[in-house]
């Protein structure tokens, strides 16, 4: 049996990181900073598909691994899979000052924007769940 209030917890979740996303985008934000928020939104709508099936839920935060145990119940395409790459790249455990940290580019962030914009509706759709749910609290 679906376990629909578990998933909209995670989209819930999801759905304030998103939000936090798109509005430092519209303010010209740092992107890294978009990006994590970008990647961790990513990460609780996968994780919850598999919340809505009472699967377990993958301790990770590689959204390609995260996506790999979703297999049988949500697919994506395989063009798609390059933006889960490219936002798992800007979850970073620590931020710490280094010689290879960068700002990703504001053009690629507005992509992944899109592309999360896009999964979140899907996923939505998928469980069954309005936004007006995620969005009452």
């Amino acid at each position: 049996m679906p376990n629909k209030t578990s998933a909209l917890e995670w989209l819930r979740i999801a759905y304030h990181d998103l939000l936090s996303a798109t509005i430092l985008y519209r303010a010209e934000h740092f992107t890294d900073s978009i990006g994590n928020d970008l990647q961790q939104s990513i990460e609780k709508i996968l994780k919850s598909i598999s919340a809505y099936h009472s699967a377990p839920i993958k301790k990770s935060h590689d959204l390609l691994e995260i996506y790999g145990s979703l297999k049988d119940t949500f697919n994506l395409h395989s063009d798609e899979l390059a933006y889960l790459e490219r936002a798992t790249e800007y979850f970073k455990e620590d931020r710490y000052p280094n010689p290879y940290y960068s700002l990703p580019p504001r053009e690629e962030i507005k992509e992944v924007l899109d592309f999360t914009n896009t999964l979140f509706e899907r996923v939505c759709g998928l469980l069954d769940i309005s936004i007006d749910e995620i969005k009452a609290e």
